[in-house]
């Protein structure tokens, strides 16, 4: 029931609820004005139950001014010292104003001075969502100024912020002797536990305004031990981050000596930030890292760099050059969506020189790709305009053999097929190639593909598809071009491409071990007249190899430039075994060509002879503990290993291995680039042997020897790299110590060790 009174002091509005299976027990729940307090106490202090149950069928709505403070008040009981003026509510007592909340066992309010003094289990909630606990708490009316003994604040991040005293005015805190913490002061148990770091200070000063919170004659404590002062330190008081110093790496390594790094972050605006990083080094010049970005109406974007002056080890010599020059890098990259259907992406990577990312551990690529493309999506149509160029950090590589692609325009649209049904694809593309010492390429070509679905009435899948193209080239000093295989003819060519295959599959289900299995024997034939390419250069379909990916494609080239005419066969199986939390897939497969005309397909691809090599893989997870994938091929008369890759993950989230093993013994041509034999294996884990504490490590060990690549360094066992080092993670510090030695040398980059003290504070940067 309710009831709203109205006078020319006060207006109020009383509820009295009688709670059950309590006899005569009330909550009154009071809305006051500020300067009607009085008036209302004195009308609870001379009522009884019956009377507000009389009162309560009236509804007076109370005229209230925009300007005046409203006070919203709830407790179980309430007394009034008409002498003294005091008004005391007493029991589960809440008092809210202008988003200021406050809660406690007993509140007296003295309306002479305005002085609100709260106790029993008291808590104060600032607009934010900040919440401060204490013994006793003394406020001004407003509910927002006061004074707080034995201070606990709760932040809306987690993290707390503790004070033997603490005062707050116009909604800033400042707290003296106070500790700063974002962890846990409980264990999983509920029982006490030190927090794993903590900020102590003389005073602290909280601006949820400014969303700063800052420090005087403050130090860091991790594990219960000073570990740095903190002079002058102060940090954001939520995840919104804000500008301050981010917590420093530390580390050692042969090429450039000890190494600290102190990130500062600069918070511009709430869409854009600042990240400036100098490196000290002990053997070399310092340098500098810079990292901005920036969020818009339409995409984002971020620039980094960076930049030292020194000496440098050419690739082609194991002379340091003593003259200082620049060095540096750049990355950029950003997307931006203009419309529901027009995009825009773009990156930038250039490095001054081919060893400095590894010299100064930035990046182990060994090409930077440069790109902008625009794009346009429908549901039935895409189209893009874009460009891209590579920088070359190999060291045996010519930068003028490298090409720059300006344009690559593709455009794509889809249709369902009116006259026999199936779908439709046309596609339009060009590409222009420029070398500042090598070939030139232009190529354009149009296509249109048709694809028609059936299933039979016996579960049979039967796909149909029908391919045609033509394109046109123009290729100018093709005789610079290393590989002849790759050259093509220089001036005009142009040539006709088409195809068509029928594929056709037949799952069977049936159970099997508690679960289902599936065999699904596939047969595909492809036939294409004979087909112009080597008169044709070759730029993107160099790197072929058979594999179980692109066993049943229309065309096993991987690009466009080069096709594979003739007739040919492909069979294959799959198979699949589900059972609760296990699964296990397979599938092998072959292709035999029926037409007996030549190939173009290098020695070692598997796919030279009329009969393909056999290619497979295999794929087991159990729940998930354990990840395994085989890829294989095998010699079609020998069935001698061509081809063997693992990929095993077995483990936990916190105790996991990682291993991964490649072997390529295809015997291919040396001069055909990329397409090296070679062995190597790939080992990867953490164990993790307490609660917190883990050890962890990878490594890369070169494999190969002079049988399967004449030209390789290696005899047969040669480590690359390995990572060892223990960590301590809990849910709010990281803390860890790495030794990475790497065994390979390029220019200035050595061969050596590095090692690495890492650290993040939750709440405090990385």
């Amino acid at each position: 029931m309710a009831a709203k009174l109205r006078s020319p002091i006060a207006a109020s509005l009383i509820r009295c609820d009688r709670q059950r299976n309590v006899n005569h027990a009330w909550i009154l729940v009071i809305y006051i004005r500020r300067t009607g307090l009085a008036a209302a106490a004195m009308i609870l202090a001379m009522s009884s139950v019956q009377a507000l149950a009389q009162v309560a069928g009236e509804s007076v709505q109370p005229t209230e001014s925009a300007d005046e403070a409203t006070i919203d008040f709830s407790a179980n009981g309430i007394e009034y010292d008409n002498e003294a003026d005091v008004v005391t509510a007493k029991g589960n007592v809440i008092m809210t104003r202008e988003g200021n909340r406050l809660r406690a066992d007993q509140v007296s309010w003295d309306r002479k001075t305005g002085r609100v003094m709260a106790t029993g289990n008291v808590s104060v909630t600032n607009p934010g969502g900040d919440v401060a606990y204490g013994d006793s708490i003394e406020l001004t009316d407003t509910l927002k100024d006061g004074a707080v003994e034995n201070l606990l604040i709760v932040l809306t991040d987690g993290g707390r912020l503790a004070a033997a005293h603490g005062t707050r005015r116009d909604g800033t805190s400042e707290l003296d002797r106070a500790v700063y913490s974002p962890c846990s002061v409980e264990d999983s148990d509920g029982c006490p536990k030190n927090p794993s770091w903590k900020i102590t200070a003389a005073r602290v000063v909280h601006d949820p305004v400014k969303n700063r919170i800052r420090y005087k004659n403050a130090r860091l404590e991790i594990f219960g031990l000073p570990v740095i002062a903190l002079p002058g330190f102060s940090h954001p008081a939520d995840n919104r981050g804000g500008s301050g110093l981010l917590v420093p790496d530390v580390q050692y390594s042969r090429n450039n000596g000890f190494e600290i790094s102190a990130p500062v972050f600069f918070k511009i605006a709430p869409n854009r930030d600042l990240t400036l990083t100098p490196h000290i080094y002990t053997d070399v010049l310092p340098a500098l890292q810079a990292n901005y970005r920036a969020l818009t109406t339409h995409g984002a974007f971020q620039i980094g760099g960076f930049a030292t002056y020194g000496s440098r080890i050419p690739t082609s010599s194991a002379t340091l050059q003593q003259a200082r020059e620049f060095r540096g890098y750049i990355d950029a990259n950003g997307r931006f969506q203009l419309d529901r259907r027009w995009s825009i992406t773009g990156s930038l990577r250039l490095a001054t020189d081919r060893t400095f990312l590894r010299r100064y551990d930035i990046s182990r690529d060994d090409r930077l790709r440069s790109t902008i493309d625009l794009q346009r999506l429908t549901r039935t149509s895409f189209f893009s305009l874009s460009g891209w160029g590579l920088q070359t950090l190999r060291s045996g590589d010519p930068q003028g053999q490298i090409p720059i692609a300006v344009p690559l325009v593709d455009y794509r649209k889809r249709f369902n097929d009116p006259v026999v049904g199936g779908n439709v694809e046309l596609q339009l593309n060009s590409l222009a190639l420029a070398r500042t010492s090598g070939q030139d390429t232009q190529r354009s070509f149009a296509s249109a593909r048709w694809d028609l679905r059936r299933l039979t009435n016996l579960g049979q899948e039967l796909q149909l598809t029908g391919f045609a193209r033509a394109d046109v080239y123009h290729t100018d000093e093709a005789g610079r071009t290393l590989t002849a295989l790759y050259r093509g003819s220089n001036g005009w060519h142009s040539r006709f491409i088409g195809a068509v295959a029928a594929e056709f599959r037949w799952p069977f289900f049936g159970p099997a071990f508690g679960g289902t299995q599936r065999l699904t024997p596939r047969i595909q034939i492809v036939a294409s007249p004979s087909t112009p390419n080597l008169s044709l250069p070759n730029e993107d379909a160099r790197s072929v190899d058979l594999e179980d990916s692109n066993l049943f494609a229309l065309n096993r080239f991987p690009g466009y430039d080069r096709w594979e005419d003739g007739a040919r066969a492909t069979y294959g199986l799959d198979w699949a075994l589900d059972l609760p939390g296990f699964s296990l897939q397979a599938n092998i497969g072959q292709s035999y060509r029926l037409s007996s005309q030549p190939v173009i397909f290098p020695n070692g691809t598997g796919l030279t002879d009329r009969t393909s090599d056999i290619v497979g893989r295999t794929t087991l997870k159990f729940r998930r503990f354990v990840s395994i994938t085989h890829r294989y091929r095998l010699d079609k008369d020998s069935l001698a290993i061509r081809r063997n890759e693992i990929d095993a993950t077995i483990g936990s989230e916190k105790t996991y291995a990682v291993i991964g093993y490649l072997r390529l013994n295809r015997d291919v041509d040396p001069l055909i680039e990329d397409l090296r034999d070679r062995e190597e294996i790939r080992l990867g884990g953490r164990i993790q042997f307490a609660r917190y504490w883990s050890i962890f490590g990878s490594a890369i060990v070169d494999l190969t020897d002079k049988n399967e690549d004449a030209q390789s360094l290696s005899d047969g066992y040669e480590p690359v790299r390995h990572r060892l080092g223990i960590a301590y993670e809990d849910d709010c510090i990281k803390l860890g110590v790495t030794w990475r030695r790497d065994y390979d040398r390029t220019g200035d980059a050595r061969r050596g060790n590095t090692y690495q003290l890492t650290l993040s504070l939750r709440n405090l940067g990385r």
